[in-house]
């Protein structure tokens, strides 16, 4: 069997770790060693992570993100499937690579291309189906803050106001003097630790309150997320350096909630999954309180997660309809942004900025989650993967000059 190695382990290749090829969950039960189960919290270690991110609504709770009643949009299709796979280019560390190839070399389940509104390439791998839901990971926060950004832009919601104007629960914690324009842009200093690899940061503590993670026998913590993010203390000042946190997403999510009377699943259905007349309905995990997880708990197709990005891609119009203010588009573009991070990108309002070429935006999650947006190439990539790494570096040598290439075809 086919094997790669990072940082110093190696892993089943994307061929020979393909959940069909292990048999994972086949039969009537699955025997034991085939068995993937939330409880037993092996579903989020790799090969299991393979099949279990295709299927986490059978894992764990989650709410529904109802699709509406209507019919789904249209999406026209001109395929240029050939043309992409043939496509070669180099990677960040100089190897030649094809592009089809590339994809088994990055764990990828699914991706989807639009050039100029159409789908020119849509592939499935593994576990995944056209009709099934992926976990988004970190591709949720983009979600949720364009949701803020609407809101901010529209008035409902004041980011230059403190936490605790919306929130009173979070007076005396580490957001009590940070502003909500803070917290959206990550720019918020937490006594908090966010080490995937780690069990004793606390980011683990987190995942098992909100319902990411089971709370295992002996666990004592917070048991729900709002109990959490109350526990969260001050590090340091707040609005200048940029700390990625996703604790941060979920006050911006509890803020809209509070302020619209609406969860974070239902402003999804109301503001983007019915006006994009979305295929499927999408889910996200909830804690024991019923709250959902807005740091990176969604699950949703492929299309309906291309369906999002073309939006953004056409400045917030869907079929002549403007569903985002053109505003907030803008604003994520070329609003005060953050510090400059090494890699050249920026963050503002939960986007990835990354002033390349294409001037492309990026939703970004953990093991591969990818949504690409770029508008000087007519391009956007909706990509789902299963990479052993939860972080994106080791996929990133090979999948960020992949889509600069894939960019550069289409556009010339």
């Amino acid at each position: 069997m086919g094997s790669l190695e990072f940082e110093g382990q190696r892993y089943l290749d994307g061929h020979a770790s393909d959940p069909r090829e292990l048999g994972w969950m086949r039969g009537a039960p699955p025997p034991a060693d085939k068995r993937i189960t939330f409880e037993s919290d092996c579903f989020r270690t790799f090969p299991q992570i393979r099949w279990s991110l295709s299927h986490m609504r059978e894992l764990t709770a989650t709410v529904n993100v109802w699709r509406g009643s209507g019919s789904p949009s249209k999406l026209e299709h001109f395929d240029r499937g050939s043309e992409i796979n043939a496509l070669a280019f180099t990677d960040a560390n100089g190897r030649s690579r094809g592009f089809e190839d590339a994809l088994f070399d990055t764990y990828t389940d699914g991706i989807l291309v639009m050039h100029r509104g159409r789908i020119v390439y849509e592939r499935y791998f593994g576990a995944l189906e056209p009709h099934l839901s992926h976990a988004c990971h970190s591709v949720t926060k983009s979600y949720a803050g364009t949701l803020a950004a609407a809101f901010v832009h529209e008035g409902v919601l004041d980011d230059s106001k403190a936490i605790p104007h919306y929130l009173p629960e979070l007076q005396g914690s580490a957001w009590e003097d940070a502003t909500l324009r803070q917290v959206m842009d990550m720019q918020t200093g937490l006594a908090h630790t966010e080490v995937y690899v780690d069990e004793n940061s606390d980011l683990w503590g987190y995942a098992r309150a909100c319902g990411f993670r089971p709370q295992l026998t002996g666990y004592d913590g917070p048991k729900t997320m709002c109990d959490y993010l109350q526990t969260v203390r001050k590090k340091g000042g707040h609005g200048s350096a940029f700390d990625y946190l996703t604790v941060n997403t979920e006050v911006v999510a509890w803020v809209m909630s509070r302020v619209t009377g609406y969860s974070f699943a239902q402003l999804l259905q109301e503001r983007l999954w019915a006006p994009l007349g979305c295929e499927d309905d999408a889910n996200i995990i909830v804690d024991s309180a019923g709250m959902p997880m807005a740091g990176g708990g969604l699950s949703t197709s492929l299309r309906d997660l291309a369906r999002f990005g073309e939006l953004m891609r056409c400045e917030g119009v869907w079929n002549g309809n403007q569903i985002i203010p053109a505003s907030v588009v803008h604003d994520v573009q070329n609003g005060h942004h953050s510090a400059t991070l090494p890699d050249g990108y920026t963050y503002r309002s939960q986007w990835w900025v990354t002033h390349n070429e294409f001037g492309a935006l990026e939703a970004r999650g953990i093991h591969g989650q990818r949504l690409y947006i770029a508008q000087e190439a007519e391009m956007v990539i909706a990509r789902f993967a299963s990479h052993p790494l939860a972080l994106s570096d080791a996929g990133d040598i090979i999948t960020k000059p992949q889509m600069l290439a894939l960019g550069r075809m289409l556009r010339d």
